[in-house]
């Protein structure tokens, strides 16, 4: 077998599939990081199967699993995104109380 770039997705994808296995027959290995990880593969590999279909012409079925994976992990990442909204009020409260009193 030639080694090149679709043959080490391909691995890739097999080796993920096959912890996903492992994980539901209950061989867990390092639980927490792994389902935390999973959590966040998943729909990520989602947006790029939904992608790869919408360039392929698929656009309906594509950009539907692009747009399910984006809403899950707009989920996923929504308390990221609340600490990243609080420290941008912070620094613009701070921004904005340096040039009142400077």
């Amino acid at each position: 077998m030639r080694a090149n770039g679709k043959s080490g997705f391909a691995l890739l994808l097999i080796g993920l599939g096959g912890l996903i296995v492992l994980h539901k027959l209950g061989f867990v290995f390092g639980h927490h990081f792994f389902g935390h990880l999973m959590g966040y593969l998943v729909p990520i590999a989602m947006v790029g199967l939904g992608f790869v279909g919408f360039r392929s012409g698929n656009k309906w079925l594509g950009g539907g699993i692009m747009i399910l994976g984006l809403i899950i992990l707009l989920g996923k990442m929504a308390g990221l995104i609340g600490w990243l909204i609080a420290i941008g009020l912070i620094v613009y409260g701070v921004s904005l109380l340096k040039n009142k009193w400077a």
